[in-house]
């Protein structure tokens, strides 16, 4: 790290240098606040998250020869990062995001090398799904974590927050393509618990890297903190961040629907292998139009880009709905993909301007846990309507565009924190 980025840690966020006013160029500013390594290193840190799940299915799969067991499994993972992601944002709030993913890291790690053994002993499914769960629970935090650490960089000057959020967001779509290509490539080569092996190793090492990091102190939090200000709950936090939470689960589902029904279309032409390339299509759109949000005007506000994503987002899935070949289905994730990354870099910035800096950990977990959960629910959901009538699964992921596009057509945008 450099002198320079070592000095802007030093002081308070409140004294940061000011970035200019958002433009694609002013990407360069983010590793000049957290230092040229942390980008590179954050990355690689969040990959073994986007590559647990689908290693789980993989190696359950093939260990049992049960897509049911499998998708258990899998689902356990889920639930255990639904329900104690928050819990860790909200002690890292409480002890700072050092202590939480130290504790984290190695645990996370452990626990995939149990979930390994489990599945190649052919133990019990219960001890299965106990394992399973310790994994998805004990899943460092790093996306969640990271964009705290900005808030704290930039100030939370609106500008320069919106360009993290727009880079993070990138970040997680490109690692949501690379972690389960990286899984898949090394299944094919080797075996299906290879890849979860990866997995354990990048997080041992990674995810402690992270937390040992210089930035890990200009994340916002309570510890050591010789405030009075009373601690919002996390209840409080909750309603705090009720409408972006609502967003991210509406996301959530529209993932979840869009790979079921993705899955069935492929499978119906007779072209299964093309289901994750399909997928990745409007992943590599999403990507694009997130780093291109920096380019929008501030006149162009909140709501206004959580509409029109909403909007264009039930579009694309309308189209995909309409087609009737992988032809013009790609093209339609290509179009539906271009409106996600926008409202994710939405939703994600509503969620850290809308509490107190200090409890950012806590609002953060809960977004991306709603969005956790979602995918969960609108793959069960998805795949339920692909089973009857594999035509209209996309019905699924509109169905949530439109319940996203009445969420924020609901809620307000305004500067209301919980502290």
């Amino acid at each position: 790290m450099s002198r320079t980025t070592q000095s802007t840690l030093d002081r308070a966020p409140e004294a940061a240098p000011v970035a200019p006013r958002a433009t694609a160029s002013g990407y360069r500013i983010l590793p000049q606040l957290a230092g040229r390594w942390f980008l590179p290193l954050a990355f690689l840190a969040r990959l073994p998250f986007s590559m647990t799940v689908i290693g789980v299915m993989l190696l359950v799969t093939s260990t049992s020869g049960s897509v049911a067991r499998a998708g258990l499994a899998t689902a356990a993972c889920s639930v255990g990062t639904a329900v104690v992601g928050p819990l860790q944002g909200r002690l890292a709030d409480r002890l700072g995001q050092r202590v939480v993913l130290l504790v984290a890291a190695p645990v996370h790690a452990v626990a995939l090398v149990l979930v390994v053994l489990a599945a190649l002993g052919d133990r019990s499914l219960a001890e299965l799904l106990t394992v399973c769960v310790v994994a998805g629970a004990s899943s460092p935090q790093v996306a969640a974590f990271v964009r705290v650490r900005w808030m704290g960089l930039t100030g939370g000057r609106p500008g320069s927050l919106r360009t993290a959020m727009a880079y993070e967001s990138t970040a997680d779509e490109v690692t949501f393509v690379l972690g389960p290509a990286l899984v898949g490539v090394l299944a094919s080569v080797a075996h299906p618990a290879v890849g979860l092996g990866v997995a354990a190793a990048m997080v041992a090492v990674l995810g402690v890297a992270v937390a040992l990091h210089p930035t890990a102190s200009a994340a916002p939090s309570r510890a050591g903190s010789a405030s009075t200000a009373r601690a919002a709950g996390m209840a409080q936090v909750a309603r705090a961040v009720a409408g972006p939470v609502v967003g991210m689960l509406a996301v959530g589902g529209f993932f979840g629907g869009t790979q079921a029904a993705v899955t069935a279309a492929a499978t119906g032409a007779g072209r299964p292998g093309l289901a994750g390339l399909l997928y990745a299509l409007m992943g590599i759109g999403s990507a694009v139009t997130a780093l291109a949000v920096v380019l929008l005007p501030d006149a162009f506000g909140m709501r206004a880009r959580w509409l029109v994503g909403a909007s264009g987002m039930a579009a694309g899935s309308g189209l995909s709905v309409l087609t009737g070949s992988l032809g013009p289905l790609a093209l339609a994730l290509v179009v539906t993909g271009l409106f996600v990354g926008p409202t994710l870099v939405t939703l994600f910035s509503l969620g850290s301007r809308g509490v107190d800096p200090r409890d950012g950990s806590t609002a953060m977990t809960l977004l991306i846990s709603a969005n956790v959960v979602g995918v969960a629910a609108g793959a069960v959901l998805g795949g339920v309507v692909a089973d009857r009538a594999a035509g209209v699964a996309f019905v699924v992921p509109l169905a949530m565009a439109l319940v996203l596009l009445g969420a924020g057509a609901l809620t307000r945008t305004g500067r209301a924190r919980a502290s």
